[in-house]
């Protein structure tokens, strides 16, 4: 019998269709079972690779394997290392062992699908490693970060891997959250440009993007992971919505739901939330995969675990991950909890999406050492996020950039100073030695390639969480006997300190591992963890100059720090060359271009400290504290100066016709470069464009930031103080002067209304252009 499946001339929607009609019910229910640790399934035995017996039963029982989960994954959870895991040659050639045994056992020639973490790189031994998504947003670029996961995907592209889950869905509203390094930021339009462009990137390769966390996860009760978010509709649409829009725009092939609940319903099983608006409102055609282990916690509403499969995948669920629910859907079909037409939706999804992406016809690939054609060195992006992340602060008395012929000696002190995988965040395999450069290193190499004789003395000070004062004594002497000390504090997600975990792989409490911020680690305060605070005022009381370096996953409350610092410079996880870009920063290599992408609390009691706040009410506004967050959104120095001027405000239309004529016909009406007036007809067809001059007049070459913030000053609901709608970021040399343009189409414009319509209303809006620090200009639009 000729299947007509297998005639690649055709399209894969109908090449899925008629395979689909061939299967049996617990074939199709295969299809949907990521049930296996892909890390489990193979043994290494020096250069051989041993398949498990659970992975051959599973390909047995369901007559093929629908994708498997985490092959390449190292890390303490996965327990592979280099000794133990897929490294070099091994990686692809364990791939290609599991594919040739799916193959070999499904009666149909179905190949499986491959998914792998991918949430700041390759979560592999010797995968290309970036900063974190926190440090991607306060670098405000998303062209460098479109071709960073360009790299990440170019490499999973040659491993095998087809599914590459990254984190670009979640906002962050409270800092408390253990999981904050994997957001862009506190504000939905930032985050939304990054996804977008980490998703166009990761996926310009072959890649199916998996962007998570769908939705909400970010606006968890009192910060604890996967906890419920205790909001109505609007707050979803306005702050945690945009992400998921954009990445369904650029052609995500992939979704993952959150486990957290909104307003009671979870996730998993939110029908209005998976199916009516992801792909009826945004037109999402790709596959909606579970979290780990989260259809299994559906159980606490159905009490019954076959409930809680057909549940998750009348919602919209297509893909499980680990979880026993989805290997019972035969149950729930044979029980009429689910229809057949209900199950064939979703695999017919999962097997669209497999001919889309040519496995039938190129279900193996070559066997080769793909570590050493994507090093730092040939793919520096890492590290130029690292460079344009970094956010310089507080720069008293211009202390910053120190002055390497002046200086004879150095204090580097510090829990943060010299510990490779407090850079690195959660979600992090094991790195080879030499790869890493910390601060310390990175200021070592950059004093011995200055050729000055500089004496560089580090000590810990104290650990990360302990209370032992045993170094501080030590670090107190080494301050006072240099001429600057380099205090380099902050947290860690690092696993690889004694951490134990759940079976989903978080991280659990068990007061041995010298991790504060990560997955499963939420933080009932923001002061900086142990002893650090001590350290840093026994430093400060030594009265010796004091540059402060912050490398962390989540905001701290720093008053203390910041009061006693000269400098402080912010580095939210920097990644594998973060120690060289802070050296070259320190000593004015690179000019610091970082803004912060999150607000920077004085206390735990602001909360929550986000920008975007409703205009109902004064926020942040304490009688016994400074009103306002102690750095806000989109804060960050630099150390050369830029100028604006030829400040214009004016109307494109898109279809093409003159500007005069539209004027003449009064529809647009220029009265002042402050304000303009245009119709909501003309703003469907154009685009209103802010432009200025920006001339660099200091003494670096540098990034010029534009934020454009827009305020609804006559609307049909309470909006925000202020929201952002568009950036950009300039390199301009110094003495150049460069034109930026802004613009704001329809949708910039438009609102959620009292009818929950998405829409452009009547009236005033006014316009702010800021360059982080200060308010350049002001402006108006009316629309009439």
């Amino acid at each position: 019998m000729e299947y007509i499946y297998k005639n690649s001339e055709l399209t894969p929607s109908e090449r899925a269709k008629d395979l689909l009609s061939h299967m049996t019910v617990r074939e199709k229910v295969g299809q949907l079972n990521q049930h296996l640790y892909g890390f489990q399934v193979y043994e290494r035995k020096n250069n051989d690779i041993l398949l498990s017996q659970d992975l051959k039963e599973e390909i047995e029982y369901y007559g093929g394997l629908g994708a498997l989960y985490g092959l390449y994954r190292a890390d303490p959870w996965s327990g592979k290392n280099y000794e133990s895991g897929l490294t070099g040659i091994l990686a692809p050639k364990a791939y290609n062992l599991v594919q040739k045994y799916v193959l070999e056992h499904s009666r149909l020639g179905i190949p499986m699908l491959l998914s792998s973490e991918c949430p700041h790189g390759h979560q592999a031994l010797d995968g290309y490693l970036l900063p974190v998504n926190l440090n991607a947003g306060a670098a405000f670029h998303p062209e460098l970060l479109k071709r960073a996961y360009e790299v990440c995907g170019s490499q999973l592209k040659e491993m095998g891997v087809h599914m590459a889950l990254i984190s670009v869905l979640d906002v962050l509203r409270d800092p408390r959250w253990g999981r904050s390094e994997e957001c862009y930021s506190e504000d939905p339009y930032l985050s939304s440009e990054l996804a977008k462009a980490a998703v166009t990137g990761i996926q310009s390769n072959g890649i199916a993007a998996v962007a998570k966390h769908f939705c909400a996860q970010g606006e968890g009760t009192g910060g604890v992971n996967a906890s419920a978010a205790r909001i109505g509709e609007r707050e979803l649409r306005e702050i945690h919505l945009a992400g998921a829009k954009a990445c369904s725009k650029a052609g995500a092939k992939g979704i993952m739901a959150a486990y957290n609940e909104i307003d009671g319903i979870p996730c998993h099983s939110n029908k209005r939330l998976l199916t009516d608006i992801l792909r009826g409102e945004m037109n999402f055609d790709g596959v909606v995969m579970a979290d780990g282990l989260a259809i299994d916690r559906l159980d606490v509403m159905t009490g019954n675990n076959a409930m809680s499969a057909a549940r998750a995948l009348t919602a919209g669920v297509d893909i499980s991950l680990w979880d026993e629910g989805f290997t019972r859907l035969e149950e729930a079909y044979n029980s009429g909890f689910i229809t057949m037409e209900e199950l064939d939706k979703a695999v017919f999804r999962v097997l669209k999406l497999k001919f889309e992406m040519g496995l039938f016809e190129n279900p193996y690939i070559e066997e080769k050492d793909v570590s050493v054609s994507h090093t730092y060195k040939d793919h520096p992006e890492a590290l130029e996020l690292a460079r344009e992340s970094i956010c310089l602060l507080k720069n008293e008395e211009l202390i910053l950039p120190l002055n390497v012929k002046q200086i004879r000696s150095l204090a580097i002190i510090g829990p943060n100073a010299d510990e490779i995988y407090h850079q690195l965040g959660d979600y992090t395999p094991p790195v080879r030695d030499a790869e890493g450069i910390t601060v310390l290193k990175g200021i070592q190499d950059f004093a011995k390639n200055s050729g000055e004789e500089i004496q560089i003395r580090f000590s810990k000070g104290c650990g990360l969480l302990d209370t032992q004062e045993d170094y501080i004594e030590e670090a107190v002497r080494l301050a006072k006997s240099s001429d600057y000390t380099i205090l380099v504090l902050g947290g860690s997600s690092s696993r690889f300190g004694g951490a134990e975990f759940d079976a989903n792989g978080a991280a659990k409490l068990n007061g041995k591992v010298e991790m504060d911020c990560g997955e499963g680690i939420d933080s009932a305060d923001l002061n900086l963890p142990g002893l650090q605070n001590r350290l840093a005022e026994a430093i400060y009381e030594t009265g010796k100059p004091v540059i402060s370096v912050l490398i962390q996953g989540r905001t701290y409350a720093i008053t203390e720090i910041e009061k006693y610092s000269k400098a402080l410079l912010c580095a939210f996880y920097p990644g594998m060359k973060g120690g060289q870009a802070i050296a070259e920063i320190l000593f004015g290599e690179t000019c610091p271009s970082g803004h912060l992408p999150v607000s920077i609390p004085r206390h735990v009691g602001q909360l929550p400290v986000y920008y975007n706040y409703k205009d109902s009410y004064q926020g942040m506004n304490y009688y016994n504290m400074s009103e306002g967050p102690l750095y806000p959104f989109g804060y960050g120095l630099s150390y050369t100066r830029f100028q604006y001027s030829d400040l214009t405000l004016n109307y494109r239309n898109l279809s093409g016709y003159p500007e005069e004529a539209l004027e003449g016909q009064k529809k647009v009406q220029k009265e002042t470069t402050d304000c303009i007036i245009v119709t909501l007809d003309n703003l469907k067809n154009g685009c209103i464009e802010i432009g200025a001059d920006i001339t660099n007049v200091g003494d670096y070459d540098g990034y010029a930031l534009l934020l454009l913030y827009t305020k609804d000053m006559q609307a049909s609901v309470i909006t925000r103080v202020m929201e952002l709608k568009a950036f950009t970021k300039i390199w301009i040399q110094k003495g150049e002067t460069k034109r930026a343009v802004l613009s704001l189409d329809e949708e910039s414009l438009s609102i959620w209304n009292d009818k929950m319509d998405f829409v452009p209303e009547t009236g005033d809006i006014k316009l702010m252009l800021s360059d982080g620090c200060n308010t350049i200009w002001q402006g108006k639009v009316v629309l009439s």
